[in-house]
């Protein structure tokens, strides 16, 4: 079962070749990695021709969009039929693909969301802030979809490439985590966790998650929440 492995990436020239490197040497047996640069301007290009050999697709985006747009783009080029949402910095080890794909595998679930605040592998955000605005966003958004989750802002996302079609993402920015999920939720999709590694980065060393993205969130449970919008 081809596991296709989609990477948003801007300005990730310090750690992208490090990741793809990371990625082709997991135990998969069959994967494809598809990296979507979303108008980088500070040489990763250069980099992701000097790994060209590692990947199966780089699409340049012909500005920059953001993640939810990157993401569109990598979902329409994929060929597998597992898809596996990679993030181009290393606070996400591809190590634990393992731990995402089991259920899928084992037929117990469409989608695996990596939790960093669940089971003996909680994490500690470098940032309370952070850490509280996700905790209020997971909270708001279980009390729509019914779900029991513990972090739906989490980068790491795996699900069957079959829900893709008819799947419509209008958000361009960090807003597509929230409504990925709710739409999957809405779809009655069976969604687990599995706690995940995490290795937290700050905003010196390239983190690009605002407080407004926080906001935005919100909005975006609040609009499918309340609406029911499901495509």
């Amino acid at each position: 079962m081809k596991v296709s492995i989609v990477i948003a990436c801007f300005n990730e020239r310090k750690t992208i070749e490090q990741v793809v490197q990371t990625v082709r040497r997991s135990p998969i047996e069959q994967i494809e990695i598809i990296i979507v640069d979303d108008c980088s301007d500070d040489g990763t290009s250069t980099i992701l021709k000097k790994v060209s050999s590692l990947v199966d697709r780089v699409i340049y985006q012909p500005q920059n969009r953001g993640k939810g747009a990157a993401l569109r783009a990598g979902f329409a080029a994929v060929t597998g039929s597992i898809v596996v949402i990679q993030d181009a910095d290393l606070e996400y080890s591809p190590s634990d693909y393992a731990l995402l794909l089991a259920p899928i595998f084992s037929e117990k679930a469409d989608v695996v969301l990596g939790t960093r605040f669940a089971g003996e592998r909680a994490q500690k955000f470098a940032c309370f802030w952070q850490r509280g605005a996700n905790k209020f966003a997971t909270s708001l958004s279980n009390a729509f979809t019914g779900l029991k989750l513990t972090d739906i802002q989490t980068g790491y996302k795996a699900f069957r490439a079959s829900l893709l079609p008819g799947l419509t993402i209008s958000e361009n920015r960090f807003g597509v985590d929230a409504e990925l999920i709710a739409k999957f939720a809405r779809r009655r999709c069976r969604i687990n966790e599995v706690g995940i590694a995490y290795n937290a980065r700050t905003y010196a060393e390239g983190k690009k998650v605002g407080w407004k993205d926080g906001l935005r969130a919100i909005y975006v449970i609040l609009k499918y929440g309340l609406f029911g919008r499901t495509r």
